[in-house]
């Protein structure tokens, strides 16, 4: 396939540049900034664009004409920016991104989203889930402009679907980090819970991450689904259940959450897109 990526240059687009090219996908790697000498080594063609720009995605898209676009380009928390700046520049990157694709006739989108749609990561005072596991009909409880934008990323995504109909992803991913990273934060969770509590202790290896967009694109999956992916258990090595009564006690438990379970349901993620995390912290 010929896939164009918006975002390469970030945490997660490198990798998922890295890991379709491992797999004889041809990729356009997008980004407003200019590439690394890493990632311009890794393959594929590098183009450097202002995804907001209509006019210039319009164009890159109808040059490159691919069957697939992974956009992941966004300011990816609201400490990065000022409100409406975290907001506004989220929304418009996914709305040109994927207006963009419709008017190119590309057949297949996949979107990052986040778990930070719930509003739980950034609330302000604090929030706990109304029930768990969480599922993505979850709503958000929250308080911020990121949990907003992407919100409004995953109603943006909806409404592209039945403006173009094409099929599109929109993956809620969590804590997307190298395994050296989640082991070090695992052992400060170890010494201290409470401070993933708002994030219910998710976490994802990057490479599993890259290989779930992966499987976005290349999985004939009709509409526009949201879904969760992550690791199957959590950052902490205390049971779930006793986490859940200690810090959100509040919180619904619609079925027993058994040992280290991560408290977010993964239906669809094995279903839709038969991912299974095989990256896990050691334990």
């Amino acid at each position: 396939m010929r896939v164009v990526v918006t975002g390469a240059g970030g945490r997660i687009g490198r990798s998922v540049v890295a890991d379709l090219l491992a797999h004889d996908h041809q990729v356009h790697a997008v980004d407003r900034v200019t590439p690394s000498d890493e990632l311009a080594a890794a393959g594929g063609s590098w183009r450097q664009v202002e995804v907001r720009d209509l006019d210039a995605m319009a164009r890159l898209l109808d040059e490159t004409r691919p069957d697939a676009l992974i956009h992941l380009a966004a300011i990816p928390s609201p400490l990065f920016g000022s409100p409406l700046e975290v907001f506004a520049t989220n929304t418009q990157a996914t709305f040109v991104a994927l207006e963009a694709a419709g008017m190119a006739g590309v057949p297949r989108v996949a979107i990052a989203s986040s778990t930070s749609v719930t509003g739980l990561p950034f609330a302000s005072p604090p929030a706990s889930p109304l029930y768990v596991p969480v599922d993505e009909d979850h709503p958000n409880v929250g308080t911020d402009p990121y949990a907003l934008s992407k919100e409004a990323d995953e109603a943006t995504a909806r409404t592209m679907q039945r403006r173009h109909g094409y099929q599109v992803v929109a993956l809620r991913i969590s804590n997307t980090a190298r395994m050296e990273e989640q082991v070090a934060k695992a052992a400060e969770v170890a010494r201290d819970p409470s401070g993933l509590a708002c994030e219910l202790w998710a976490y994802l290896d990057v490479n599993d991450g890259a290989r779930a967009f992966r499987l976005a694109v290349e999985r004939e999956i009709a509409g526009c689904h949201v879904i969760n992916v992550m690791a199957p258990d959590t950052y902490s090595p205390e049971p779930t259940a006793e986490l859940l009564a200690r810090y959100h006690p509040a919180t619904e438990l619609r079925r027993p959450i058994v040992g280290r379970e991560v408290p977010f349901d993964l239906t669809r993620s094995r279903e839709l897109l038969g991912f299974e995390a095989e990256h896990l912290l050691p334990r």
